[in-house]
Parts: structure tokens; sequence; C-alpha cells
């Protein structure tokens, strides 16, 4: 998991610093992002059984669905200004222990009402995690780090899908015990580490490297001069457009809006697959261990190609096609789910829509996290991110009015084929633009 793919002549603090920084922190985010992704997309399994117990449509499943981003993206970028000023340690205690209690609140629902009242509190609750958490990873890591790091730090999230499928599949099986229906469970059982981990997220999260015990005073020196030797530069105009901008300029910054726009593309396809894409399979008549079983596939490859995805991003120091490509593959799967209606096709035709939709997400946030000032930092992340997720609320939504209006899910992928294409291309123009903006602050 330490940084690697780095030149022999690379210092040996550097070395030290890093692979200690990795170890002692990563790990802890992967498990806690892993936990926040099967709270958030495990209603996929839970419709197996909750929509027939709550009387949920298609379209009414998907709204609630999708409502959850409403919310996730109104708070964002406040919680992120607030992690700044409380601190890492506490900010991100504070949204676990939230996101966990409210998610277990979903075994109570009653219909769509309370259906969707709770996903709206449950986006709020969890808002802030990821964008908090790419926001700390700067305080830790040199850009020519941020490719692979995020990559090996999002790995989580198909990760969760790949062993929380056929766990989430099983706990379907307790149905009836002390009363309770199987989908209740689910939403009981896996809530309980959240508010676990945001426990002890207070106890062991440093705020930054000045405040790491487990750093020689060589080594938090070493690591604080190089970030802040960085962030100078990206102020002075080595790499960032919206350079000069205040926090809420960069809000509004073109820059920024089409960097939301490419990430709706991928963090669309990704959110809406991730609660989706059970009760596809499923709709080949498999039983729910089969369906938990098969579902996990595509998250497995692409648990292993983001991370190699990510450290080629990063030898290469390449993001614009490394982000682009994913998105153009993206948008042509998912295209191709329009020509077959047998599972193994399918099957083969999912594989390559997930793995892309995470393949990008290393390359595009090394790349986003490098056009920002520092003064900038928690604002725009948290704004690419919040936007970027209205796709979540938009493939969710459609996908279900379109099941219910046609009968077929792959008619239902549409919207986030235009979406997925149009980011390709975005990125590649909107890289152009930032080599010549890096040219001209140069010359």
């Amino acid at each position: 998991m330490a940084p690697t793919n780095v030149p022999d002549a690379v210092p040996e603090i550097e070395r030290a610093t890093l692979r200690k920084v990795t170890w002692r922190i990563l790990p802890f985010l992967m498990l806690a992002y892993f936990i926040a992704f099967v709270d958030r997309v495990n209603a996929g399994f839970a419709a197996l059984q909750m929509n027939h117990d709550l009387g949920l449509s298609a379209a009414q499943f998907g709204l609630g669905g999708g409502l959850f981003y409403v919310s996730y993206v109104l708070c964002e970028v406040p919680s992120n200004i607030a992690m700044e000023r409380f601190g890492a340690r506490i900010w991100i205690a504070r949204i676990m222990i939230t996101w966990g209690l409210v998610s277990a609140a979903m075994a109570f629902v009653v219909g769509p009402t309370s259906f969707y009242a709770v996903r709206l509190l449950l986006g709020a609750a969890e808002a802030g995690f990821f964008p908090g958490v790419i926001l700390y990873l700067t305080y830790w890591f040199p850009r020519a780090y941020r490719g692979r790091i995020v990559a090996v730090f999002m790995v989580a999230i198909p990760i969760s899908s790949f062993l929380g499928s056929p766990i989430s599949a099983s706990i379907l099986n307790t149905d009836g015990m002390l009363g309770l229906r199987g989908w209740q469970w689910l939403f009981i059982l896996e809530a309980v580490p959240a508010v676990l981990l945001g426990i002890i997220a207070f106890a062991i999260l440093p705020n930054g490297p000045e405040k790491a015990r487990w750093l020689t005073p060589q080594q938090s020196a070493w690591l604080q001069d190089r970030l802040s030797a960085e962030r100078a530069s990206v102020v002075a105009g080595e790499a960032a457009p919206g350079r000069h901008l205040s926090v809420w300029q960069v809000m509004r910054n073109r820059y920024v809006l089409a960097a939301s726009l490419i990430y709706a593309g991928a963090s669309g396809a990704s959110q809406c697959l991730s609660l989706w894409q059970p009760q596809i399979i499923k709709s080949f008549g498999l039983t729910n261990l089969e369906t938990g079983l098969l579902n996990s596939i595509p998250f497995g490859i692409a648990s292993v190609l983001m991370i190699l995805w990510g450290r080629s991003s990063d030898r290469r120091r390449e993001r614009v096609w490394h982000t682009a490509l994913p998105l153009g593959l993206l948008a042509l799967s998912l295209a191709a789910s329009i020509a077959t209606t047998q599972l193994l096709p399918t099957i083969l035709i999912l594989c390559l829509a997930v793995t892309a939709t995470y393949m990008v997400k290393g390359p595009f946030w090394a790349l986003s996290t490098e056009w920002l000032s520092a003064g900038a930092a928690a604002a725009g992340i948290a704004q690419i991110n919040a936007i970027g997720n209205i796709g979540g609320f938009v493939g969710t939504y459609l996908l279900g009015v379109i099941k219910d209006a046609t009968g077929s899910y792959p008619l239902g992928l549409l919207p986030l084929v235009v979406l997925s294409g149009l980011g390709c291309l975005l990125v590649v123009g909107l890289g152009r633009g930032r080599a010549q903006a890096v040219a001209s602050a140069r010359a």
C-alpha cells in the first residue's frame, strides 16, 4: 500500500516518511469509506424484499435512491468548510457516527414518504466525508503521489460491493428473526460499524503532520516543508488556472464547473450501477445469493484495475488521457447494453462499465487537486464532488422512471451514456486549456 514506482534517487527521508504516513492513515480511511459506501448502496439489495413490503414502484425507489444526492450536494461545501474550522479528527468522527445512526433508521421506514425522508437525512449525514478525506489527503501527500494514493483509497468503493454483495444477500436470509424482515436486519447490522469507526476516528486521526506523534521531528519538518512549497507554487501560478481566486470565486469558476460535469459522468454511473445492478441481475430469474455473487464480479475486477491505472497515471505524470479514456469506455459499454438481453453478455458489459467508472477516479482527483490553490481547495473539492454527484441523482431517478415506462433497464442507462460521453470530451478540452494557461503563466 505504500507509495511505489518512485525513482531510486528519492531521498530516504521521503521514502520513510511517506511509507509511515501511508500505513498509519490510509487503511483506516479505506475501511471507513468501505462502510460508508456499503451503507449508501445497501438499499439496492434491501430492495429485493423492501420494495414489495413497502409497495415501492421502480420510479419511487429510483426517486428515493436519488434523493440521497440532493441533501448530499447541498451539505457538502458547508461540511468541508466546517472540517477546516473544527479539524479533520472531530469532523470525520462526527460524520461517521451520524450516518451510522441514520442508516440504522432505514430499517423502520414504512412507505414511500418515510423512505424519501430517511434517504434525505442519510445524504445530509454522509455529506462531506469523501471530499473531506480528499482534502485531508492533501495535508499528507505531495502532488506526485496523489494519483495512486487516491486510487488506493477509492478502491474501498468497488471492494465494498465486491465483499458487501454476498454479505448483504446473506443477511436477507435472516428474514423473520426477532420479528424483523431480512431487509431490516440488513440496515441495522451494516450501520453498527460506522458508529464504532467514528468513535475510533476521534481517538486516532491527527489533524495534520504537525500533530502526528508517530512522525519523527525530522520527518514532520520535511513533510510540512514539502507541502508548503507545493502550495506556494500553486498560488504562484505553477499549476492552477484559477490560482488567484477566493473560495466563492472558485465555486463559480468555469474550470471547476467543467470538472464537476466531467465527474458527473463517472460518479453518476458509479452510483446508479451500485444501487440498481442487483435488480438488473436479479431480473434474469436468479436467487438472492446468486445475484449477490454475480454482482460482486465487476467490482472485484475494478478493485485491481483502478489501482494499476492510478499508478500508471503517476508514473507517466499524465492525468488528462487517464481520465478521458475510461470515460469513453464507460459511454461505449453502457450503450452496448441495449444490444443484448442475455445474462452473460450483460455481466461482461457491466464489468467494463463498472471498471471504467473506478479507473477514472484516481487520475481525475489528482488532476482536480492540482488545479486548486490551498485556500480554495476545501470549497473547490467539495463543489466538484457535490455537483458531480447530481449525476447520481439524475441517473438513479431516470433509470427508475424509464424502467416503469418501458420495462427495460438498458434504456434506463442511456442518460448516463450521454453524460459520460460529454465528460470524455470535456476533460480533453479542459486539459488543453490548462496546458495553455500554464504555458502563458510561465512565459
